[in-house]
């Protein structure tokens, strides 16, 4: 019998049950689509976080302070003080460090920020006047935090778009005066929505200058990260080893294996981010896949229930010539059409269900967020399905060669 004939009969005997045949492949498609959807939302996820570390300059490091972890999960580095003024000043100098363009230190805390009856809690960034400049950010109106606001400890806030309309609505805010901490500091400057910029959301931006951070705020004499931007991408290697050896002095290292900072690059970060998501990712699909095991167990039973329903047309078959081989094989395809027929539908159910979750996404999460049809995944969703067909439909079809005609002609 040919392939053709089979394909016939096994898709005939599914049309004639098409409910009970729905309902067998419910596991499939709900496993498929849930696969397809972790692995396209996951993907956008990472897109949209390399997006914005991109969005920093592929000219920046970053050194943060504490000893290299292999534990993502570890946050010790928050709070350690390893990084402190002379190593800023270290790497300012252009004899230790002669690409460096610009350097600024960085300390954040969650604060409260009011101004008469508003109040918001934000995280509050401690920084030099070279920082917002260094990320392309101008102000839409007033000034930026400069040299001598850093040196004097001034009491000066520049405010994210999104922070300023919160606190003063349409009113004008540069020259009134916020409080952190009940302290007061005058707006020199507000930025204009800008949206994401690498890591950090500019228009929810509360920036001191990190001396008055430091004494009056946070009561810290470390920085939580330096960021050093270089003079160009070609020397960023080199001067990520001019940082390296220039904080081994400083802190009195002779053993690079007994750091205790880490510096790192855009590429540093980018290839963290894909290895983590990467990981997470694969921890979903594989929870999602335990559906599809179950879709296979559902079909086995159903076509071992469907074998004993057409008993008698498998004796009136075989009283007709068909071999062994040919039922094994007809009930055998029949499995495998459904498992591919609830991949496919699970493909496309997948993608649609992915597709208006995006949309949703870039309207409430970021409008950086984009739809990525997985296609490896819709290619492994048709192949899996193909296999546990095979799989769990070889049973029943073994069982339906097996039975006697005879006595299948004599089943009532």
């Amino acid at each position: 019998m040919s392939i053709k004939q089979l394909f016939k009969i096994s898709s005939a005997g599914l049309i004639v049950n098409r409910s009970r045949s729905l309902l067998t492949i419910l596991g499939i498609v709900i496993g498929v689509a849930a696969i397809i959807m972790v692995m396209a939302l996951g993907k956008g996820a990472e897109n949209l976080i390399l997006k914005q570390i991109q969005g920093i300059g592929s000219k920046t490091i970053a050194v943060e302070p504490g000893a290299e972890s292999r534990n993502m999960a570890d946050f010790s580095s928050l709070f350690t003080d390893s990084l402190r003024e002379r190593d800023l000043e270290a790497i300012r100098n252009k004899t230790n460090v002669p690409h460096m363009v610009s350097v600024t230190p960085v300390v954040m805390q969650s604060l409260a920020v009011s101004y008469d009856t508003e109040s918001k809690r934000t995280n509050v960034l401690g920084v030099s006047e070279d920082m917002l400049p260094m990320f392309d950010i101008t102000p839409e109106k007033g000034i930026l935090i400069a040299d001598e606001d850093v040196k004097g400890m001034s009491s000066v806030v520049v405010l994210g778009a999104e922070i300023k309309e919160k606190l003063f609505g349409f009113s004008d805010a540069v020259g009134e005066k916020v409080k952190i901490k009940d302290r007061s500091f005058r707006v020199i400057g507000v930025i204009g929505k800008k949206g994401q910029v690498g890591m950090l959301n500019v228009d929810e931006l509360v920036a001191i200058p990190y001396t008055t951070a430091q004494k009056y705020l946070m009561g810290m004499n470390y920085f939580q990260e330096i960021i050093v931007q270089t003079d160009s991408e070609e020397n960023v290697l080199g001067t990520v080893e001019d940082i390296k050896a220039t904080l081994r002095e400083s802190h009195d290292i002779d053993d690079p294996s007994k750091d205790d900072f880490q510096v790192h690059t855009q590429a540093d970060a980018m290839e963290m981010v894909s290895s983590v998501m990467g990981a997470l990712t694969a921890l979903l699909v594989a929870v999602a896949a335990i559906s599809l095991v179950v879709g296979g167990i559902g079909i086995m039973n159903i076509m071992i229930v469907s074998v004993t329903e057409r008993t008698r047309e498998i004796g009136l078959r075989k009283a007709l010539g068909a071999t062994n081989s040919n039922i094994l094989s007809q009930f055998l395809l029949e499995a495998v059409i459904l498992t591919i027929a609830g991949g496919v539908i699970g493909i496309i159910i997948g993608a649609l269900l992915s597709l208006l979750a995006s949309a949703v996404l870039s309207q409430t999460v970021s409008s950086g967020w984009s739809f990525s049809f997985p296609v490896s995944a819709a290619v492994v969703g048709v192949v899996v399905s193909s296999v546990i067909g095979v799989i769990f439909g070889l049973y029943p079809a073994r069982q339906a060669a097996a039975k006697n005609p005879i006595e299948a002609l004599r089943y009532e």
